[in-house]
């Protein structure tokens, strides 16, 4: 089984990730994030941005039902076909899927590569206080 793994993780951290993996890349030695596919959101914002409900069930349309085409992915979700290929490209920059060559009459045919996506989400409802700070109210 394929796990697709989605954070939102700060825009600090996410920076210094994406640098690993590029320092990593370059000396040729990457190990695939120990076989994790992940993806990471800078916020909460960005996550809901990329990932709406209609996205959402296009890549599970994709999935479950292998679609040859662009226009059949769309008649899976009853969309239409202007705002599927646009939604499918978007997906395809995240990385949630992939847009092969070879459908029908030289078609791009969707695939999502993961049996599984996991989420998970941080969301403070209140900000860190550090122990060391003295209350402003003292």
């Amino acid at each position: 089984m394929t796990t697709l793994h989605i954070t939102v993780g700060d825009r600090a951290q996410l920076r210094e990730d994406a640098l690993e993996f590029v320092q990593a890349a370059e000396a040729d030695n990457t190990d695939d994030r120990d076989g994790k596919a992940v993806l990471q959101f800078g916020t909460y914002d960005d996550l809901v941005d990329s990932l709406t409900p209609l996205r959402l069930e296009l890549i599970q349309a994709v999935a479950e039902r292998a679609p040859e085409s662009m226009r059949e992915a769309a008649r899976l979700v009853d969309r239409d076909i202007s705002d599927v290929h646009s939604d499918l490209k978007q997906l395809e920059v995240l990385g949630i899927l992939e847009l092969e060559e070879g459908g029908p009459g030289g078609a791009m045919q969707p695939v999502v590569p993961f049996d599984r996506i996991e989420m998970y989400i941080d969301y403070p409802l209140i900000d860190d206080v550090d122990a060391d700070s003295t209350p402003a109210s003292a």
